[in-house]
């Protein structure tokens, strides 16, 4: 297990096209997202213990939110011959578990990734709706230990963006296993 942050990337940067199946075997894709007033997209995967932490705190905040035109989107980049966990199969099961209640996307070519600059999972990108990044940084400030959480970023930037307001460029980043990217 390679442990990396996430990248700083300037705000504002637009959110990149994608269209990938999800475990529910349909396309998903950026547009289909359009009347969402925000757009959260997270990088993850099956066998790394910081994206098994956040799992529970990204299903309960997409149910705190599903009435207020808030869409999470989990996009599993990790190229999955090396990492059996992380399969089209397995991430169907991880569904299951985790009891995931929006949609979970392979990106079998890491195209999608490489074009988000993800490097670990989970790896947390927050759009407006004028679908230009606001927050890219980490849930909270404890992923191992939910109980001794201080500080909910994610949440706070949901909920800045729902009022219109401009998040702080000062973020933290996200960190966990890196993305398993095949060589180029």
């Amino acid at each position: 297990m390679v442990l990396l942050a996430s990248l700083k990337l300037p705000m504002r940067t637009p959110a990149p096209d994608f269209s990938l199946i999800g475990i529910d075997d349909q396309k998903h894709s950026l547009a289909e997202y359009s009347k969402a007033k925000v757009l959260v997209v997270v990088f993850t995967c099956n066998h790394c213990p910081y994206a098994h932490a956040v799992w529970p705190r990204l299903v309960a905040l997409q149910e705190k939110y599903k009435d207020q035109s808030v869409q999470f989107v989990a996009i599993n980049s990790n190229y999955n011959p090396d990492y059996p966990e992380d399969s089209f199969e397995k991430m169907k099961e991880y569904a299951l578990k985790f009891k995931v209640n929006f949609p979970y996307l392979q990106d079998m070519t890491q195209d999608i990734a490489r074009s988000f600059k993800a490097q670990c999972t989970p790896d947390i990108y927050v759009f407006g709706q004028d679908r230009k990044l606001a927050y890219h940084g980490r849930v909270d400030d404890n992923w191992k230990e939910p109980e001794k959480v201080t500080r909910h970023e994610l949440d706070d930037a949901i909920v800045l963006l729902l009022q219109g307001k401009v998040l702080s460029e000062e973020q933290h980043p996200s960190m966990g296993c890196s993305i398993k990217y095949r060589e180029s």
